[in-house]
């Protein structure tokens, strides 16, 4: 019996680690892909590249209706995802003083938080109806604590983080998994605009072979590189008075 390739839905899928996740899984796992992204040229250049051809969708993770459709329609053609990863994301610097950042909370917030419920609803009731599958969210580390200068950033994914953790609870015993992963500095052109120095940087290609390992055992909670991992754990356990002397003087994420 031959057994039917894995099935694995991505937003976020143009560029950074959602298109090196989907390499990953197409040449890994020769994985059905369902790919989601704002930008269809990036898609199109994408589907021409992998193997076996991947189904795109145009459309923005916010817009709750077109993400959906694109659920139903992958679900249509290929059933249940084995694994739903909402990777779409979006970063800048921000500063609440600035009425023109304003925006850019907005934006962060609604991408960062909501597109990833909007793509965790698109699936949830038919994944707990198979009584299968995974649900991947793609927090950070920059959500263990607040970063000034990236105030938006880092409280939309410390919201991420909660979110995961309170859906993976309302799982439990539905068959399906909620893995929680969060990276720290992977090379990316999200932080490509960063010009501080950022430890523990790995490339993408070698982060999403670790990615791909958490989300294959169904690990819970991971953070990637784990060197990455006990550093933020030691920011969490350091006392408020010493956090905000030394990172007062911290370079700023660009606005």
């Amino acid at each position: 019996m031959v057994n039917s390739p894995l099935k694995v839905f991505i937003t976020g899928a143009s560029s950074g680690i959602g298109e090196a996740l989907a390499r990953q899984y197409a040449q890994n796992s020769g994985a059905q892909l369902g790919l989601v992204a704002r930008r269809e040229d990036f898609l199109v250049r994408l589907k021409a590249e992998l193997a076996p051809s991947p189904e795109i969708y145009a459309c923005d993770v916010r817009d709750i209706a077109a993400l959906k459709a694109a659920a139903q329609d992958f679900m249509k053609k290929f059933g249940v995802p084995d694994i739903v990863i909402a990777n779409a994301g979006v970063s800048c610097g921000t500063l609440t003083e600035i009425e023109d950042d304003l925006n850019a909370f907005q934006e962060i917030f609604d991408i960062n938080v909501m597109g990833m419920v909007n793509t965790f609803h698109a699936f949830a009731q038919p994944m707990r109806d198979a009584g299968h599958g995974t649900l991947v969210g793609i927090a950070s580390v920059a959500g263990f604590r607040g970063i000034p200068g990236g105030g938006a950033y880092s409280a939309s994914k410390a919201a991420c983080i909660k979110y995961c953790e309170s859906l993976r609870v309302e799982m439990r015993s539905s068959g399906v998994s909620v893995v929680t992963i969060c990276p720290g500095y992977i090379r990316t052109p999200m932080t490509a605009v960063n010009k501080f120095k950022m430890p523990f940087l790995i490339d993408v290609k070698q982060a999403v072979v670790r990615f791909q390992h958490a989300i294959d055992a169904k690990t819970s909670f991971t953070v990637i590189p784990w060197t990455m991992g006990v550093a933020a754990r030691v920011l969490r356990m350091t006392p408020n008075w010493l956090y905000d002397r030394v990172f007062s003087r911290m370079p700023r994420k660009p606005r």
